[in-house]
């Protein structure tokens, strides 16, 4: 059992929330609420030599929805958007930094928050789809899971994306999406600003373009985000919403490795692994056995 050794101070914390997500069947509510117990099942906290922060734990999770209701479980996310990030905040001022075990992509709302608060920073957004819906783009919004870019970069009701008065959290041109599919629909992002890089591009040139939005001077720093179906599904499946196409375990550790060693990574999460989907639990371990080697520089 390897512990790492980094000048960073790990500190893993839970954040198990599933409201941004659908039913991914009639009576059931989606299971990546159990991800950060599957990941800690692993030994990863040892592994990583991390100290432990606990979990924020979220509301209960609404299933009812119909299109005109606005965002699911939206009041929830936002209230638990705010404290999630005191805990990462807090965290951060103590020389912390945060490895935030989710949960849905939505908690990002929370980290983004934690951080505009600070200053300035960017956001590398690791996933296969772009996350980008909003009013300006669809009939309506639903899912926060799939709205969950959008929503930090300002694009949405106001109790989501203006908490504080600090719309947006993150600034079109400090983000970069890495290894959406090429089939994915990116044609908002041409006049958006967003900087994006398709999986099939990532390994000849995810590295540089990364550094050319994250590290700038103008930024205080950036948060990592992954969304475990960044992976190809024949790599790793126990997700709501498999893709192929996607990275390899190897490449996603040399991205994270080479987005680590810019300067300024502020926290690193990682979201969207279900249990459910992984009953002997190789995935998790697959999904563990990426964290420490990425965070291993």
């Amino acid at each position: 059992m390897s512990i790492i050794t980094t000048d960073r101070v790990l500190t893993v914390l839970d954040a198990p929330s599933n409201l941004g997500l659908r039913p991914p069947a009639p009576d059931t509510v989606p299971g990546c609420y159990k991800a950060p117990w599957a990941l800690r099942d692993t030994g990863l906290l040892q592994r990583l030599g991390a100290s432990d922060a606990g979990a924020v734990v979220p509301p209960r999770y609404v299933a009812t929805w119909q299109p005109g209701d606005g965002v699911r479980n939206g009041q929830a996310i936002a209230a638990y958007t705010r404290r999630l990030a005191e805990r990462i905040a807090g965290l951060r001022g103590e020389g912390r930094f945060p490895v935030v075990l989710g949960g849905d992509c939505s908690i990002v709302l929370g980290a983004a928050l934690a951080l505009r608060r600070a200053g300035r920073y960017g956001l590398a957004y690791l996933d296969a789809h772009s996350d980008f819906r909003h009013l300006g783009n669809s009939p309506h919004v639903g899912a926060a899971a799939g709205e969950d870019l959008a929503l930090v970069t300002g694009r949405g009701d106001g109790y989501l994306t203006d908490i504080d008065g600090l719309r947006p959290y993150v600034r079109d041109e400090d983000v970069i999406v890495l290894g959406v599919r090429d089939d994915d629909d990116l044609r908002d992002f041409a006049d958006s600003g967003l900087a994006y890089v398709p999986a099939a591009e990532v390994a000849a040139r995810g590295e540089e373009a990364a550094a050319a939005v994250l590290a700038r001077e103008d930024l205080d720093g950036f948060w990592i985000h992954v969304d475990a179906d960044v992976l190809d599904s024949s790599v790793l499946s126990a997700v709501d919403s498999p893709a192929p196409g996607g990275l390899s375990a190897d490449e996603l550790v040399g991205l994270l490795r080479g987005l680590l060693r810019l300067p300024g990574a502020a926290g690193f999460q990682v979201t969207i692994l279900d249990p459910d989907l992984d009953e002997d639990g190789s995935q998790a371990a697959l999904l563990a056995d990426v964290i420490v080697r990425a965070l291993a520089v």
